[in-house]
């Protein structure tokens, strides 16, 4: 006799799950509280839907905080591993010049969620969307709410794909913490991750450098580093240059409320290199000097201006010094409901090398709604496809 599994939410983790796992060995019905499945993953393909990224597998992995429980999955089911899969369903992909893949030219994030849910309906997934999980009954079954009516659901396996707290209005709340906190699982509380973070800047400097990007820059916080460019707003930074910093900058902000980042205004260059061309600049003004043989903007020289001494601009060593350590102090991160992702959740220690909750057998949590930080360029939904086939591949070839 077929095991009957349920999975709760609809996003990218059940996309994949639903499509691998074994309907022959399973009754599987899968439950989403909107009215459609993969309302998030529509809206993170808003402008382009960043598949995963295609870095060597070995850096790859790095990319998230902590990694350690999502390697032995990922060496099963990689970034190369996927982009073949997605090519076997007839998405082929293109890499960009950051790295990042994506769909061809031309499909849009519609179109790959059709044929994810054609492969869905294929194999005879039973689909139940306006149905929210509201909880465990007797014996750990499911509570669902549908057209205010509660329905008990008994499951011989279950799996949750609950997502984080990012981008609520896609009706990924983050509001189920507190039934797994009844079963004594432990959870956190979410946070934004891959967000705005907060500079409280001079008021006179705001309209100077707001809407202002700094490209080819380095940036430090704690003992990691990251190249990129980042954007400065009226309310601080963000961008790709600073995303993949966001664990260390919120774990400085959680104990002291500031954190500290060290930017490197010219990283292809070195020290004494600078200051050979701040010299070879002749009597010209300084920041012509900056703007003709650094290539800095009005931005960069605003930027050095206003945080460092008018001593210090004019010492060339002082100088080149600030521009290989600038230094900015952040204050806060924006709200969730303005960050990309979200950390927090299921604590990792929690769930076993399948993803199975310990104090639950037969339960799994899996995705966005486990406690680990993924930066943006393709990590996050990789991590979603990775652990939605991976566990898909346990369970078929389980006895459970």
């Amino acid at each position: 006799m077929k095991k009957k599994l349920s999975i709760i939410g609809g996003g990218a983790c059940a996309l994949v799950l639903a499509s691998e796992i074994d309907t022959k060995q399973f009754d599987v019905t899968l439950y989403e509280r909107n009215a459609n499945l993969g309302r998030k993953f529509l809206v993170a393909g808003d402008g382009g839907l960043n598949i995963t990224h295609s870095e060597s597998k070995a850096q790859f992995i790095k990319r998230y905080t902590p990694h350690e429980f999502l390697q032995s999955a990922f060496d099963s089911f990689s970034n190369e591993d996927l982009i073949t899969w997605l090519n076997d369903l007839g998405i082929e992909t293109f890499t960009g010049s950051s790295g990042r893949v994506f769909p061809d030219k031309g499909i849009k994030p519609a179109e790959v969620l059709a044929v994810f849910l054609k492969k869905i309906k294929i194999n005879s997934v039973v689909v139940k969307t306006k149905h929210t999980w509201q909880g465990f009954g007797i014996n750990n079954s499911l509570l669902v709410e549908h057209n205010n009516q509660l329905l008990e659901i008994k499951s011989d396996v279950i799996v949750y794909c609950l997502g984080g707290a990012s981008w609520p209005v896609t009706g990924s709340k983050g509001d189920w913490l507190r039934y797994f906190a009844d079963k004594n699982i432990s959870v956190k509380e979410f946070q934004s991750s891959n967000c705005a973070f907060k500079i409280v800047w001079p008021e006179d400097l705001v309209s100077k450098i707001e809407g202002k990007v700094l490209k080819n820059i380095s940036l430090s916080s704690g003992n990691k580093k990251h190249e990129g460019e980042i954007v400065l707003t009226k309310f601080g930074v963000e961008g790709s240059g600073i995303y993949p910093l966001s664990p260390e900058i919120r774990d400085q902000l959680n104990v002291t409320g500031a954190a500290d980042i060290t930017i490197d205004l010219k990283p292809s260059l070195t020290p004494d290199k600078i200051i050979e061309k701040l010299a070879g600049g002749g009597n010209k003004n300084l920041s012509d000097i900056l703007k003709n043989v650094l290539n800095f903007t009005q931005t960069h020289i605003q930027l050095l201006k206003t945080f460092i001494s008018k001593e210090d601009f004019l010492d060339h060593k002082k100088l080149t010094g600030h521009i290989k350590s600038f230094k900015l102090t952040i204050t806060g991160m924006a709200p969730i409901e303005e960050a990309i992702s979200t950390v927090g959740g299921v604590s990792l220690p929690e769930i076993n090398k399948n993803f199975e909750l310990k104090k639950l057998p037969g339960h799994y949590a899996i995705g966005e709604m486990l406690d680990y930080d993924a930066p943006t360029g393709g990590y996050l939904l990789q991590s979603c496809f990775t652990m939605g086939k991976c566990l898909a591949e346990h369970l078929n070839s389980s006895n459970i």
